[in-house]
């Protein structure tokens, strides 16, 4: 109930050379569970901002008054990768070392925000759910750890994909919870929900 809301929350995208340059913002309401409508969309050039440096924007919403004020810092991707099985980061017995070394009990507090890392790899899934009318599926899996998020490819007309891929994400909170989810690809449309599990990190 607030037409000046503070969100105050931080997102961290990871953004790939292959990848678009336009971060797209919508901003709904919701006036119960049901209902929902769209308050206003903006477009961010990432291109056009400048690196290593927070910018501040005003972006006025297209089509609605009112606008968003956000900070936004373009800075080099570190501690977050997507490599095939085969180069799996730890697989090199000196990287390995060099991590040991990193995180062991002196170093504990040389530096606070680098709690540690997550090692993901996300093999395959079976006896998905038939999305599509030829009872089969289009898969790809999502990680979400905190406000991080990172996807597989998607593996087309197959209800027992194999992704083989390795995710590393950096740790910001040891009570994190890892989220995967499997959608079902479905061309512009939204993609169909077909499953998910939540792994506490405490857990592992």
């Amino acid at each position: 109930k607030s037409a000046n809301p503070q969100w105050r929350e931080q997102f961290d995208f990871h953004y790939f050379s292959d990848r678009k340059d336009m971060l797209d913002i919508e901003v709904w309401r919701k006036d119960n569970k049901k209902h929902e409508e769209l308050l206003g969309t903006c477009q961010v050039d990432i291109t056009a901002l400048p690196m290593k440096r927070t910018n501040c924007l005003e972006l006025p919403l297209e089509k609605y008054p009112g606008y968003l004020l956000m900070l936004i810092a373009v800075s080099p991707c570190t501690g977050v990768s997507i490599s095939d099985l085969c180069v799996c980061p730890l697989g090199d017995p000196s990287e390995r070392q060099q991590i040991s070394q990193r995180y062991c009990i002196k170093n504990s507090f040389r530096d606070l925000k680098d709690v540690g890392f997550l090692q993901v790899k996300v093999l395959k899934a079976v006896d998905l759910l038939a999305a599509d009318f030829a009872g089969k599926s289009d898969p790809f899996c999502v990680l979400e750890l905190g406000n991080d998020s990172l996807q597989t490819h998607t593996v087309y007309k197959n209800l027992n994909p194999e992704w083989n891929k390795v995710f590393t994400f950096p740790i910001k909170d040891i009570h994190d919870v890892l989220e995967v989810t499997v959608f079902d690809e479905d061309g512009d449309k939204p993609p169909d929900f077909l499953g998910k599990v939540a792994i506490p990190l405490l857990s592992v």
